[in-house]
């Protein structure tokens, strides 16, 4: 059975922008394509031919009993102009599995789910917390603060050292990032995407992105050729040591061991290890001020299990349920990546009895996922009730902020460390309201994801 592709050329110029296209078309419209085609539909954007999936069974029918078939990452001209294919995040075929494996055996070897690690994220919410109370209460911006520390964590285990929040080369780092994030969707970026040929002489947003790209892979190259000087290949102390160490093993063979790799694959890790969570505490410190009832019963629970003095660790998790349950909440309504990272079909495949022909593009919908009103009991509410029972945290298995199978996110574990040792410490420390005569938001800033939009807040020391 074929599928009756849903038209929507007026938003041709968007095509590629598949992350934040529909939401930014509007959920509403995305609903009612699923109120009237059903759980798998097809999307023809411009020349895009998509296949959006809604649903827990067809999510886990697509991503983890039809992975394999499934398993690939469809570029735009503007990302294949980037990454040229290689790195861990728009990879594909024999380079993802080299890099994807490699990274995790390296997390692994450099602390991740180890004391050493945990003992980093509590120095650096230390770090950020001295930041935020030189705010001394008055209203300030978050981001960059938020951004400073959530980085420094993935930077000592890619370059081996840490950075001061006033570095100027970390702040310029940070700062080309965020920028990217953004223009990388605006209108004349997608337009780049299309007529590439026609584009590429034209100023614009999309020349600044190239150029902001290119002076992050500068940053990462003069990265490695420091690390080059004083290399010991029996003592990697990092990322780009041990891949260094890879590198020499093959001197003579192809593999994907080489510095273009190098250099993409560590930037995707600096990329993905800093956007995703630093957004996602970003939203929990809005939402803290938006509802400052919950706000007092994750300070109350702090209170009871760690105090005031000492630093939240990791197995106090298990013990501080509401906390936890608030931290998930704060995913599922954030909703920073509302399709997931698109997938793409590697061979003409058969799903839930639909053909799906080679090249095809896969949305998982996590929208609709994370607002079933038949999973969650008020789905357009923030409400931490919807991960305890009885007191004590529930899992949801309708909860894939992570998504799922051989290519769900690679640094989830580490994620879920820093969202619970940044929030707790965090709210140990202080309370976070609105600034007066200033009206908070949770509307969103459309980006590679989805972010608050600006904001100022109070942090007020707690006594």
């Amino acid at each position: 059975m074929t599928l009756d592709p849903v038209y929507v050329l007026y938003w041709t110029y968007l095509s590629a922008n598949f992350e934040s296209l529909l939401y930014a078309w509007s959920e509403v419209n995305l609903i009612m394509l699923v109120k009237k085609y059903g759980n798998i539909f097809s999307l023809n954007l411009g020349d895009i031919t998509s296949v959006v999936i809604t649903g827990l069974p067809l999510i886990k029918e697509a991503l983890t009993q039809m992975e394999q078939n499934i398993m690939n990452r469809p570029l735009s001209v503007m990302q294949e102009r980037i990454s040229n294919k290689n790195g861990l995040i728009f990879s594909s075929g024999q380079i993802w599995k080299e890099q994807r494996r490699f990274a995790l055996m390296t997390l692994r070897n450099f602390g991740l789910g180890k004391k050493s690690l945990e003992e980093r994220m509590q120095e650096e919410a230390s770090h950020l917390v001295e930041a935020i109370r030189e705010e001394e209460g008055k209203p300030f911006n978050p981001h960059f603060s938020i951004n400073n520390a959530v980085s420094n964590i993935i930077c000592s285990v890619t370059f081996g050292e840490r950075f001061d929040y006033h570095d100027s080369r970390f702040q310029e780092m940070l700062r080309l990032l965020d920028e990217v994030m953004y223009l990388e969707t605006t209108m004349i970026s997608q337009l780049y995407n299309i007529f590439p040929w026609i584009m590429k002489y034209i100023p614009g947003s999309h020349q600044k992105v190239f150029r902001n790209w290119e002076k992050l892979k500068l940053f990462v190259s003069c990265m490695i050729d420091d690390h080059r000087k004083d290399w010991n290949p029996d003592e990697p102390r990092d990322f780009i040591d041990a891949f260094l160490k890879e590198m020499t093993k093959y001197p003579e063979k192809t593999t994907s061991f080489n510095e273009e790799n190098l250099i993409c694959s560590t930037l995707d890790l600096f990329f993905a290890g800093t956007e995703t969570t630093s957004t996602t505490l970003r939203w929990a410190l809005l939402y803290m001020a938006l509802y400052p009832e919950v706000q007092e019963k994750v300070q109350a629970e702090i209170d009871r299990v760690i105090g005031q003095k000492r630093a939240a660790r990791l197995a106090d998790r298990e013990s501080m349920p509401y906390t936890n349950a608030v931290i998930h909440e704060v995913q599922r309504m954030g909703n920073i990546i509302p399709l997931n990272v698109p997938r793409e079909v590697a061979m003409d495949t058969n799903l839930n009895g639909f053909h799906l022909p080679k090249g095809t593009m896969v949305l998982t919908n996590l929208t609709a996922l994370h607002r079933d009103p038949k999973e969650w009991a008020t789905p357009d509410v923030f409400n931490p009730e919807h991960f305890l029972e009885n007191g004590q945290f529930k899992k949801r298995e309708s909860f894939l902020p992570f998504s799922m199978g051989k290519r769900a996110c690679l640094g989830e574990q580490l994620a879920r460390s820093e969202l619970f040792i940044f929030f707790t410490s965090l709210m140990q420390k202080f309370t976070f309201n609105p600034p007066i005569n200033e009206k908070l938001s949770p509307k969103f800033r459309n980006g590679l994801t989805l972010s608050p939009v600006s904001h100022r807040i109070c942090a007020v020391p707690r006594q």
